[in-house]
C-alpha cells in the first residue's frame, strides 16, 4: 500500500552502516502531521487525503482556515498538500480519521520513496547559467558583448519555449526512487539517503515511490 507523510528539511550530515560504510544522509523532521480533510468521489470527484504539518498561530490564519482545521480538532498548519494514488498502488492513509496524526513508523529503513519540494532560488540567469549555453568567441570580430543570448532563429510569434534570461530556480522537484536509510520514531525524524529538494527548511513530500517496481 502506498503511503505519504509532510516534512521539513533539516539539513545533511551522515552515519555509518553495520559494515561501516559512510552513508551521507538528509534529515526530515516529520512532526505534527494531521489528517485534515478525507476527499471522496461523492463529494470532491475524486479520493485523497489531504494532510496538513507544523502548526502556526491562529492570528496568521484566516476564518476559513480556522474553521477548516477546526474539524480535525487541531491548529492551523502551514504546510498542507494531498495524498493521491493510484488504484494499483492504493493508499493506505484513506484508513487514517480525520484528527488523526500520521508517525513516521509508517514507513521503514529501505523503502524507497520519492520527494517533493522546492528547489533553491538563484535569481535572475542568463543562458549560459540557465541553460548551460556556450559563449560567443572572444575575438575575430565578434563584439564585446560575449555572454548574451545568440541567434535564436525565426522567433516572430514564437517566444513561447524559447531559452531566454529570466529567474532561476525555485520551481518544484521531484527526486525519484531515493531510499530511507533510518526512521527515528522518537524524534519524528526520516534519514534519507543523498540529497533533496530545496534549502534547509524548506518543506517537502515524502511518498512511496511510482516507479519503485519498474
Amino acid at each position: 500500500m502506498a503511503k505519504g507523510i509532510l516534512g521539513r528539511k533539516l539539513g545533511m550530515t551522515q552515519i555509518f552502516d553495520a559494515a561501516g560504510n559512510l552513508i551521507p544522509v538528509t534529515i526530515v523532521d516529520c512532526s505534527e502531521n494531521v489528517v485534515l480533510q478525507q476527499k471522496t468521489v461523492e463529494n470532491d470527484g475524486y479520493v485523497a487525503v489531504q494532510v496538513g504539518c507544523y502548526n502556526k498561530k491562529e492570528s496568521l490564519a484566516n476564518k476559513p482556515e480556522q474553521g477548516h482545521v477546526a474539524k480535525a480538532n487541531t491548529a492551523p498548519k502551514r504546510f498542507i498538500r494531498e495524498f493521491r494514488f493510484s488504484e494499483a498502488q492504493g493508499n493506505e492513509l484513506l484508513s487514517y480519521n480525520v484528527g488523526q496524526e500520521i508517525k513516521v513508523d509508517i514507513f521503514a529503513a529501505g523503502d524507497v520513496i520519492d520527494v517533493t519540494g522546492t528547489s533553491k532560488g538563484k535569481g535572475f540567469a542568463g543562458t549560459i547559467k540557465r541553460y548551460n549555453h556556450a559563449r560567443l568567441r572572444m575575438s575575430h570580430g565578434v563584439s564585446a558583448c560575449h555572454r548574451t543570448v545568440g541567434s535564436m532563429g525565426a522567433i516572430k510569434g514564437n517566444l513561447k519555449g524559447k531559452k531566454l534570461p529570466g529567474h532561476m530556480g525555485h520551481v518544484t522537484v521531484t527526486l525519484q526512487n531515493l531510499t530511507i536509510a533510518k526512521v527515528d520514531s522518537e524524534r519524528e525524524l526520516i534519514l534519507v539517503r543523498g540529497n533533496v529538494p530545496g534549502p534547509k527548511k524548506g518543506f517537502v513530500v515524502i511518498k512511496t515511490a511510482v516507479k519503485a517496481g519498474k
